[in-house]
């Protein structure tokens, strides 16, 4: 049996003794639930061990980068691999280490960690305190920084923490469409800004606001290029201002009045298309952070227009075919380069938006709802109002959608190294858990809620040079984060004691580090003993051949520097080992088609049998139990016990524990007439008992309740038989653990009394009298019902008869006519 079922039984033996104690301590545990659980665990671990031996590592580093449970062993050559195990066979899961004798000081198996940095607790605080807090030093996510020590395949797990601050300042800019068709929303735009700082006071007492208009690009086909059309491009007395990209009218400032002085001077424009040039100013708002003036607070961009947008590849219409930089381009806060970069694509949008945390409102005519709130399911943390046709009710769509989202958290991570993966478990308001991509966001929460999440970071290799990297994690449209400092776990602790040019790598041609040589350019083998010219030369091969053999390393593995090293098989469980290879653990007897029959260890083709159990595939049990019969002799004295199988000595017996004679009398019937002869003086033994019947010893009770009764140590058999005088006598036969026979019979027989005549003739008598009454009274009956049937019939016949009262059927008239023939009537 391999080490690794070795490892497999171990945790079964441990996985039991756990479930016992549990039982033992909590009742109303699954029993079998537990097992299973326990099974797939231990087959889970014993996956992880095929994948240390399979990684094949060179070095301690290669091992613990195989697997989470991979350990190497430092322990040195000679105490440690067999002749023909490769250095690889240092790399195996702790349990199979152990068991091949490697002590656990000797083990390197370095585990990941976790350490927080910094920790500020997050903010409590109402709105109205006499403590005003710069807006840096609110905290609304816990922890804030750490560091993860990551081991390849074992997950590092910590818990993050948010909480919505009451009273958090708010800059809001409004991003208004000045086309002509906007004409009426302006006015009631103009007297916005007071307005909706009074609305806005309700939620904070910190609230900026800013504002900045948009037309389109200044190039043809989107406007008229006429020098007239430039100056005024309305038509008629309609005095327009000149068209424009993007115009930052007023930054962010916590003055309303200034907000409707600005805003109140602003005229409309115009354009050729429908669609406008909104998302050039969205990313002008965006990257200009400085002009704008955002703070490192809650950012809201409210985008408002009556008409769709532009987009990326747009541009070529007007000539423009260098894509969107994505950088500032604001000069006397006008943007200056819209002719000569085209429209921003929607994924550059959502990128600029996410990395300056700044939530977009879209408030829009009920025309292009549907259009916007596709855009809206491609821009996370953005939110979508209907606009009135003349923007009365836009301070109401700015309040709720505000509350809308910041209702709602939604984590994301800066981009991964390779090989890094991550996951969330969300723990939301009353007892809402997720996992998955939902498992990023919480819903539904109000100011002062506290929600947390669960991140999982899992490393599944290591980076090429192993250098640390930094990701961040933060809930989108909030400029706090989470800043995570990733460090690899890709070498041992031992490699970094290595002894360069040890004397122990052959005079000095390898590192000696973690029990084994890491070999110079050039040199190969266990010991570094030869260099890579020498590794096929004939001289070394025959070090590798056996006595009286031509195959090298007995064809089962290759030799090099002298000294077999041997191949792996497909099945990790099968190792070939021995000076020559010559050996391996999967080529003993088998029985019921295991190696050993399950009950030993295969070594060098031979199975070393574990306690009880002997043979060439420890097949044979020396355990006698199964030979036990039920009255405690080994196979009931008539057999021996053969590899826990009764072998039955006596041809008529057989059975597992020879207890059936399918040819023999019963104990009762045999011994019948020899306890008749001596226990009462008849039978057909008679005149031969005291030659053929003293073979047993007899003893006499009074009554059947004083036999002996089962339960004795000794056999037992309870009989009744008939004698020669049809009486019935008594007797138990049994033999004890000398081998002598024993019987107790009954003194007195129980003997059938005569028949009583008196009751027999009374009965008869009383028999025939009744049998002649019933059949009187059967007869009886039978006439009844033929008379009553023939007077029935009678009287239906008698109701049927139909008699002529009128003529008698014999008279004759006295009268007599006579008719002439001839006669004429004349």
């Amino acid at each position: 049996m391999s080490a690794v079922f070795y490892n497999f039984f171990i945790c079964l033996l441990i996985m039991i003794n756990h479930i016992i104690w549990s039982s033992a301590c909590v009742f109303q545990t699954n029993f079998k639930l537990l097992i299973w659980a326990g099974v797939l665990s231990c087959l889970i671990w014993n996956g992880f061990a095929h994948d240390c031996i399979k990684a094949n590592a060179k070095s301690c580093g290669e091992c613990i980068q195989a697997g989470p449970n991979c350990g190497w062993c430092k322990k040195t050559v000679s105490d440690f691999l067999q002749e023909g195990e490769p250095t690889s066979a240092r790399c195996d899961d702790l349990a199979a280490l152990k068991s091949k004798g490697c002590p656990m000081e000797d083990i390197e198996n370095p585990r990941g960690s976790k350490q927080v940095l910094e920790d500020r607790e997050v903010t409590n605080r109402k709105k109205g305190a006499a403590e005003k807090l710069k807006p840096e030093a609110i905290t609304q996510i816990q922890p804030q920084k750490l560091v993860l020590k990551l081991r390849v395949g074992e997950p590092q797990t910590f818990s993050l923490k948010f909480k919505r601050a009451e009273d958090y300042p708010i800059d809001l800019y409004y991003l208004m469409d000045l086309s002509y068709s906007m004409k009426d929303d302006l006015e009631n735009v103009k007297s916005l800004g007071t307005a909706l700082m009074v609305e806005m006071g309700k939620i904070t007492s910190d609230f900026r606001i800013g504002f900045g208009s948009f037309v389109e690009k200044t190039v043809m086909p989107y406007i008229s290029t006429t020098p007239a059309k430039l100056r005024n491009p309305c038509t008629g007395d309609q005095n327009c201002t000149s068209p424009f990209s993007y115009k930052n009218v007023l930054s962010l400032t916590s003055e309303g009045n200034k907000f409707n002085e600005l805003v109140g001077k602003q005229h409309i424009s115009g354009n050729l298309d429908s669609p406008e040039g909104g998302f050039d100013a969205i990313m002008q708002v965006a990257v200009c952070g400085e002009q704008i003036g955002w703070r490192n607070v809650t950012r809201l961009l409210v985008f408002s227009t009556d008409a769709g947008f532009h987009f990326a590849g747009d541009g070529k219409l007007g000539g423009i075919v260098l894509p969107n930089d994505g950088k500032c381009h604001l000069e006397d806060n006008m943007y200056t380069m819209s002719h000569y970069y085209d429209y921003p694509s929607i994924a550059h949008l959502v990128q600029k938006l996410s990395e300056n945390n700044i939530q977009t409102i879209f408030a829009v005519t009920e025309e292009f709802q549907a259009v916007y709130k596709e855009l809206k399911n491609l821009i996370p943390k953005s939110a979508v109002g209907t606009l009135s046709s003349n923007s009365s009710n836009v301070i109401q769509l700015i309040v709720d959608a505000y509350n809308s989202l910041s209702s709602e958290v939604i984590l994301e991570n800066t981009k991964l190294p390779k090989g890094v993966t991550i996951s969330y478990k969300s723990f939301c308001k009353n007892g809402v858990n997720d996992t998955q991509e939902d498992g990023r966001k919480c819903s539904n929460i109000s100011i002062g809620d506290e929600v947390r999440f669960e991140i999982n970071v899992t490393a599944n290799e290591c980076p090429k040079k192993g250098q640390n990297e930094t990701i961040k994690i933060k809930p989108l449209g909030f400029t706090e984060e989470v800043e995570i400092n990733l460090q690899f776990i890709c070498e041992c602790q031992c490699q970094s004691e290595g002894e360069p040019n040890s004397p122990a790598c052959h005079e000095g041609n390898g590192t000696f580090e973690c029990g084994a040589c890491r070999c110079n350019e050039g040199r190969i083998g266990r010991l570094c003993e030869c260099s890579t010219d020498e590794v096929n030369s004939e001289d070394m091969d025959a070090y590798c051949r056996r006595e009286n053999s031509t195959e090298i390393c007995s064809n089962n593995g290759e030799c090099i520097c002298g000294q077999c090293v041997c191949k792996k098989r497909e099945n990790t469980n099968e190792v070939y080992s021995g000076k020559y290879c010559e050996c391996d653990n999967f080529n003993c007897d088998r029985s019921n088609g295991l190696i050993c029959g399950g009950n030993g260890i295969c070594k060098c083709r031979v199975c070393e049998c574990f306690p009880n159990f002997t043979g060439s595939a420890c097949d044979c049990s020396l355990d006698t139990l199964p030979c036990m019969a039920s009255n405690g002799q080994i196979c009931n004295g008539r057999g021996t016990c053969e590899c826990g199988t009764c072998n039955c000595t006596d041809p008529k017996f057989q059975g597992p524990t020879c207890e059936m004679c399918q040819t023999c009398l019963g104990v009762c019937a045999e011994h019948k007439d020899c306890v008749q002869c001596r226990a009462f003086d008849k039978g057909e033994k008679k005149e031969t008992c005291s030659q053929e019947c003293m073979h047993f010893n007899m003893t006499r009770v009074e009554s059947r309740d004083k036999l002996p009764q089962p339960g004795q140590p000794d056999p037992l058999s309870h009989c009744k038989e008939k004698d020669v005088d049809d009486c019935w006598f008594y007797f138990t036969y049994s033999v004890n653990s000398n081998g002598e026979a024993n019987v107790h019979v009954v003194e007195t027989p129980e003997c059938p009394s005569g028949p009583d005549i008196i009751p027999i003739v009374a009965g008869v008598v009383a028999g025939i009298v009744l049998i002649g009454l019933a059949l009187l009274l059967i007869w009886k009956l039978l006439m009844i019902i033929h008379d009553r049937r023939e007077f029935a019939k009678f009287e239906k016949e008698k109701m049927n008869a139909k008699w002529d009262t009128g003529e008698n059927p014999i008279y004759k008239s006295a009268v007599t006519t006579v008719v002439n023939p001839k006669y004429e009537g004349k």
